[in-house]
């Protein structure tokens, strides 16, 4: 029997074309003024997700 889809997993993270997966970058919200600039551009960009286990669990619940 097939999983459900996991509805917040799928909200927060996507699956590119090639298999990777993208998440929004953690703590853009509000208090970013007092972050060096560098560290707000930073914060505008996805992040690629690398931990093996981290992908695999996620890909399981975003079937």
């Amino acid at each position: 029997m097939k999983l459900k889809t996991h509805k917040s997993t799928s909200k927060r993270f996507k699956l590119t074309k090639t298999g990777k997966i993208k998440k929004r970058t953690a703590g853009q919200d509000h208090f970013n003024s007092r972050e060096p600039s560098k560290v707000t551009r930073n914060k505008r960009r996805d992040k690629a997700i690398t931990n093996k286990k981290e992908i695999k669990t996620i890909k399981r619940l975003m079937n």
